[in-house]
């Protein structure tokens, strides 16, 4: 699609920089400020101030702003559609914004043609020259904020942090249980790459999952799997790549291996996978991919699996803002079982206006009906409902 072209009058740099510093003022709480720079109507000032929001609060970086009469009309490369509605929402709190228009480009702002999204609200009837600034373009950050690869919600592990209370249908082990993960995808180092918008990240993941036994007079830890990776993830608009290395061990707890007479499999495993992921709406992600396990222990495991899976979100918020319904189903399936589907449904609402660490906050249902995800019992069918709350980084 061929964007409309614009006329667009750059204002002097000491008007910008003005306007720059009136924002950052504003953000850090200094209100006191000189009358000129005060008049939100002022298209300088607009541009200031979302400069200073996209850069300091956002981490939006290689964006072009255009101000024109109010209307506020962004050029990015390479956000997640789910990003994009906490953009235009963010921007449209600034006093003196009438309308924001974000544009997708595929390409670096130059030349690069792209599709808009307006936010449906009063349109502006630009009379007077546009105002432009830039945020300046990204290069190589060490620990930058959020991923490049979005979590899969309904994979059993995926690491991150959660509290689940599960109740097992039909199974001679365990009834009542309980699960709780602590870990993390933690982005080490991200660049840009190609001319196209695209950007690589470099990272680390570690996680532990916990199963407890709620029957058990003791609460008896059952099992506990351990997950150190090495992900590489890649991203371009709402493309986005992950290929990982990672060790997965499992033990069970010394109460629950004293109480009850389980063969214990000494299981510890290296894999390589890859995953890749479509963001085909601003509500609706794809993803798929396959793995192969490099070493185990025992010797015996079959190595390849697959894996593929669709989440959901609404466009939009609701309860002024603060709840946002979210499901997810991921489907895996392994050679060791046999290609049968292990299936994980999960679905619930995410928390927008509350975050623990520019965590987000979701409190999700679920349904499995596989083999089961506890490294111990892998050779072991088994089927459950839970409800818990979760924690994930974007």
């Amino acid at each position: 699609m061929t964007r409309v072209r614009q006329d667009v009058v750059s204002t002097p740099r000491s008007a910008r920089a003005i306007a720059l510093l009136a924002a950052t003022l504003a953000l850090c709480g200094v209100t006191a400020m000189h009358p000129a720079l005060a008049d939100p109507a002022d298209d300088a000032y607009v541009a200031g101030y979302v400069t200073a929001v996209l850069e300091r609060q956002m981490d939006v970086k290689g964006s072009r702003i255009t101000v024109k009469d109010g209307v506020v009309t962004l050029e990015v490369a390479g956000i997640p559609a789910s990003d994009r509605e906490k953009i235009v929402t963010a921007l449209s709190g600034i006093a003196g914004v009438r309308q924001v228009v974000v544009v997708e480009l595929q390409q670096p702002p130059a030349t690069a043609p792209a599709a808009t999204t307006p936010l449906p609200t009063t349109a502006a009837t630009p009379t007077g020259p546009a105002v432009e600034a830039e945020v300046p373009q990204r290069g190589i950050e060490f620990f930058p904020k959020g991923l490049l690869f979005a979590p899969l919600i309904a994979d059993p592990r995926w690491p991150h942090f959660s509290a689940v209370y599960q109740r097992f249908h039909d199974d001679a082990r365990l009834g009542n249980a309980a699960i709780a993960s602590l870990g993390e995808t933690i982005s080490i180092v991200r660049g840009p790459i190609g001319e196209k918008g695209g950007a690589w990240e470099v990272g680390i993941q570690a996680a532990v999952f916990s199963l407890f036994d709620l029957d058990a007079p003791s609460t008896d830890l059952v099992n506990s799997d351990y997950i150190v990776g090495f992900p590489f993830a890649y991203r371009i608009g709402n493309f986005s790549a992950l290929a990982r290395y990672f060790h997965q061990s499992s033990h069970l707890g010394d109460e629950f291996l004293i109480e009850n007479r389980v063969e214990r499999v000494n299981l510890s495993y290296e894999t390589v996978d890859l995953r890749l992921s479509y963001e085909l709406f601003e509500w609706l992600r794809v993803y798929g991919g396959g793995g192969y396990i490099v070493r185990s222990d025992p010797d015996n495991l079959k190595p390849w699996s697959t894996q593929m899976g669709v989440e959901v979100r609404t466009p939009h918020a609701y309860f002024g803002g603060t709840l946002r319904p979210i499901a997810a189903v991921d489907i895996q399936y392994r050679e060791q079982n046999d290609w049968n589907a292990d299936l994980s449904v999960r679905a619930g609402v995410q928390l927008e206006k509350v975050s623990i660490f520019d965590r987000k906050i979701q409190f999700l249902a679920e349904y499995f009906n596989g083999y089961s995800p506890n490294g111990q019992f892998y050779r072991e069918k088994v089927e459950y409902i839970g409800v818990g709350i979760h924690l994930y980084l974007y």
